[in-house]
């Protein structure tokens, strides 16, 4: 008996030995066969030919520069692109349009240039990643929650830099200007939220804003002109509408030896006196790694907090300078062109 027991002992004991290498060898297999398919996604990734809409409201050189900038981040970071390129030329109406054709064509990201576009794209997904730069004021807009926490689907870059008015507006009031004359399109959001800032720290400063609205480029040169006898120096903000008119103001402001301060350093190339800004190149660069980001390692817009430009400097243009009978002061610490 005791024999027959001895013997059932042993047997049920090589039982449990087979049983528990089968299992330890089922989990290695998992456990490989896991491992294989991640290392099989990352390969898949990095070999994958990613689709990308961009989208902008008017084609000026600030935005090119900053669409530049994106595709050079993207190139950098080693992503193979096919680029959706669309313009809206500045008709506020082909954005939807426009957003809407890219989600149909299942764009993996959509680069959102300037702030009427970006609403547009936002309006169209709520799952498509859309980065955006050229964008003012992103919560205003109601692109994002917060500038630390964007929330939803879209994140990006801010083409204002905290001290850009103040300074600019200081430096007006350096000039000698009391009256200032600002051009905008009250259809773009990015600059009713200006032109609002603005006046209240030119109250602040003693200086009287004289503002006047358009609805397209065609009408800048006019509204310029409406302004003259009644203005001192010209502030053009980041407004598409104006500056892709931009030389109609440089030409109303030289003829009558104005001084015209615009709110992007390639304006200031283009005629403007002086400016507090930034390389659109820059802020367009940035947007492009958050997108990178994005793409390669699964991040999501939601928890990538939009970005203020890095870097502010006064730029000054000295053929127009010398125009105005302008001395370039030591003091003021521009870069002069």
């Amino acid at each position: 008996m005791k024999r027959n027991l001895l013997k059932l002992s042993f047997v049920l004991f090589g039982l449990l030995f087979v049983l528990a290498a089968c299992g330890t060898e089922e989990k290695d297999s998992s456990t490989n066969d896991t491992a294989n398919s991640g290392a099989g996604e990352t390969a898949q990734t990095e070999d994958k030919t990613f689709k990308i809409g961009t989208t902008q409201i008017v084609e000026h050189p600030s935005l090119d520069a900053a669409k530049d900038g994106f595709k050079q981040a993207i190139k950098d970071a080693g992503i193979d692109a096919e680029y959706v390129d669309k313009s809206a030329n500045n008709d506020n109406s082909n954005n939807m349009t426009i957003a809407q054709q890219l989600v149909s064509e299942n764009v993996d990201l959509i680069f959102a240039n300037s702030t009427p576009s970006a609403q547009a794209a936002k309006s169209a997904t709520a799952d498509i990643p859309i980065i955006f730069t050229s964008v003012t004021d992103a919560v205003g807009a109601e692109l994002i929650d917060t500038m630390a926490a964007p929330g939803a689907n879209v994140t990006g870059t801010i083409d204002l830099h905290p001290d850009t008015m103040p300074k600019s507006v200081a430096f007006l009031k350096e000039l000698g200007a009391k009256n200032v004359g600002m051009i905008y399109n009250a259809g773009e959001q990015n600059s009713v939220t200006q032109i609002a800032a603005v006046k209240e720290i030119a109250a602040k400063e003693g200086v009287t804003i004289l503002d006047t609205a358009v609805s397209a480029s065609s009408e800048v040169r006019q509204a310029a002109e409406s302004l003259i006898g009644k203005v001192d120096a010209f502030y053009v903000v980041t407004d598409n509408t104006v500056v892709s008119a931009l030389e109609s103001v440089v030409d109303v402001a030289n003829t009558n030896t104005l001084p015209l301060i615009v709110g992007e350093l390639d304006s200031v190339a283009r005629g403007g006196l002086a400016a507090y800004g930034f390389d659109y190149y820059d802020i367009g660069y940035e947007a492009g790694q958050m997108a990178a980001q994005i793409l390669l390692e699964g991040k999501s817009p939601a928890e990538m907090p939009a970005a203020y430009p890095a870097n502010l400097k006064l730029v000054i243009n000295k053929a127009v300078a010398d125009s105005l009978g302008l001395e370039v002061k030591p003091e003021w610490g521009a870069e002069v062109q």
